[in-house]
């Protein structure tokens, strides 16, 4: 070989021979795990440039990993210390950090805001090589589709598909990401990393989109379906791990991390815990209990009436005792660093003996025509069944027949047939909802008598169902029934959608449906 050809190879052997550490060049800052990665920062504004894993470029070259839509400028620097390299972009209202640790492939990451970008939504886009990872989430690959609803609801053969598709609530996505050939790039959110986040245990959001880019994303604070405030403060810990394209973890220990004085961090012996108690929820329906405050937010998993909460802020928070997804009970507990606090829950919804009841009373639709379908496609999907409208048979029809949610211009109005005895004269009929579009909401007509129509519900800034989420406000509308009213025999029982608003098909004004009862 000659000395030429020997320079030109070395000059080709992929950055991540080298050692752990940092190394500067110009406006590119390389971060080498010593271990297979080495990532590229631009000094300028914080964005990632590179992402050379294993001789492998995962980066896509046009658009970069960046916070929100990119900083567009920062000031950026970098510590190495014990084995551990942090690289830290700042600008007036953000400070955001990538850490690597020696032989680790992977990038721990926080991000602390003391107001929402101007960029914006506060969120961390990786926009990866999808050449090389093009396997992300089928629902969510929208290359070569034809907007169908606004700017982010594509038909791509004969299929709706949205980055909204993608998304799985907080409480249960600590891992999700893109894996190719051999190759694997996973978002892991472990712990307590939505604590700064908005929305509670259920709320969605954005995991992944496929276009000319592989994006993987960690959506802190978003508008979709916005129910409650954003928070501020410090967002994480949470990382973007690189494997063989084997899924990591969820458990990832990020508790180094105590340890490096970033802002707005709080660390565990600066946290603690809570333990309690509830009762009288229903049996074999999912609880969690919810934690709460200005400043954070946390969720624990119930079990034979019990519960044991993660490491918290030290504050006062409001407990919230969710059925399913329904606000059963409430409390409050004070969390104080190093201690353990108590708090016991007992459900107080109204629990009548029902005549019939259509669904579960969870806060979701669970069992209902199109539920198992509407997170991962739009409605107008050709794969979704006939919405309707439909008139339900008390005694005769199977639950799966009641539309999910209704549309004043699709599939309005639902109409409940039933042939009661004498001693089935029910004096109200409760309906729950747990979103709402536009105003939407139902009013009744049982055989001649006509409800009046309630209030309009709380508005939420978002197309809510066609966005693949049914998590809004839950709410619930009780309508007395005259004395006189229902007979024994057969009996009408019509469910219209009414709101001063209008719009078309799937965004004309909506409400997804919990249950309806008669008592």
């Amino acid at each position: 070989m000659t000395f030429g050809r020997a320079l030109a190879l070395l000059a080709c052997l992929p950055t991540a021979f080298a050692a752990f550490g940092i190394t500067t060049s110009g406006s590119n800052m390389l971060v080498d795990s010593g271990a297979g990665l080495v990532t590229t920062i631009n000094t300028a504004n914080g964005d990632i440039t590179s992402l050379n894993f294993n001789s492998v470029q995962l980066q896509d070259s046009s658009k970069f990993t960046q916070l929100s839509s990119g900083l567009g400028s920062a000031t950026v620097t970098s510590t190495v210390d014990n084995d551990i390299a942090v690289v830290t972009i700042k600008t007036d209202t953000i400070t955001h950090y990538y850490i690597v640790r020696s032989g680790e492939n992977t990038l721990y990451i926080g991000t602390f805001a003391s107001a929402e970008p101007t960029v914006g939504e506060l969120r961390l886009i990786a926009r990866l090589n999808k050449a090389n990872l093009p396997n992300g989430t089928p629902e969510s690959d929208v290359e070569g589709g034809q907007a169908i609803e606004g700017s982010d609801v594509f038909l791509v053969d004969g299929q709706t598909r949205s980055k909204f598709y993608s998304s799985v609530r907080f409480i249960e996505d600590q891992v999700h990401g893109a894996t190719g050939d051999s190759v694997g790039a996973f978002m892991i959110i472990p712990g307590t990393g939505y604590e700064t986040s908005s929305g509670g245990p259920f709320f969605r959001d954005i995991d992944n989109q496929g276009s000319a880019q592989q994006e993987v994303y960690f959506y802190m604070n978003s508008n979709h379906e916005q129910t409650e405030a954003y928070r501020t403060g410090f967002f994480g810990p949470y990382a973007l791990v690189f494997t063989d394209g084997t899924a990591p973890s969820g458990d990832l220990d990020t508790s180094f991390m105590d340890d490096l004085g970033l802002e707005g961090y709080v660390a565990a012996a600066d946290r603690g815990t809570v333990t309690g108690t509830y009762s009288g929820t229903l049996e074999d329906i999912p609880v969690t209990i919810g934690f709460k405050n200005d400043d954070a937010q946390y969720w624990a998993s119930g079990s034979s009436g019990s519960f044991s909460g993660p490491a918290m802020r030290p504050g006062t928070y409001d407990v919230t005792l969710y059925q399913g997804e329904l606000e059963a009970g409430t409390g409050t507990v004070t969390i104080s660093a190093g201690g353990t606090a108590n708090v016991d829950l007992e459900s107080t919804l109204d629990t009548p003996d029902v005549i019939w009841n259509i669904g579960t009373v969870d806060g979701t639709p669970a069992g209902f025509l199109n539920a198992d379908l509407i997170e991962h496609m739009h409605p107008s999907d050709s794969r979704m069944n006939s919405w309707g409208p439909i008139t339900f048979t008390i005694g005769s029809d199977d639950e799966s027949a009641f539309p999910m949610a209704q549309f004043l211009a699709v599939n309005n109005p639902t109409t409940i047939a039933w042939t009661a005895t004498s001693d089935q004269i029910g004096k109200t009929l409760r309906i729950r909802t747990t979103s709402a579009f536009a105003g939407g909401r139902p009013q009744i007509t049982v055989n001649d008598f006509t409800s009046d129509i309630p209030a309009a519900p709380t508005a939420v800034d978002s197309r809510g169902v066609t966005r693949g989420t049914w998590r809004g406000i839950n709410q619930v509308y009780d309508y007395d029934i005259p004395e006189g009213t229902l007979v024994a025999g057969d009996n009408t029982i019509t469910i219209s959608t009414v709101s001063g608003s209008s719009g078309d098909d799937f965004l004309s004004p909506n409400y997804v449906y919990d249950s309806v009862e008669l008592f």
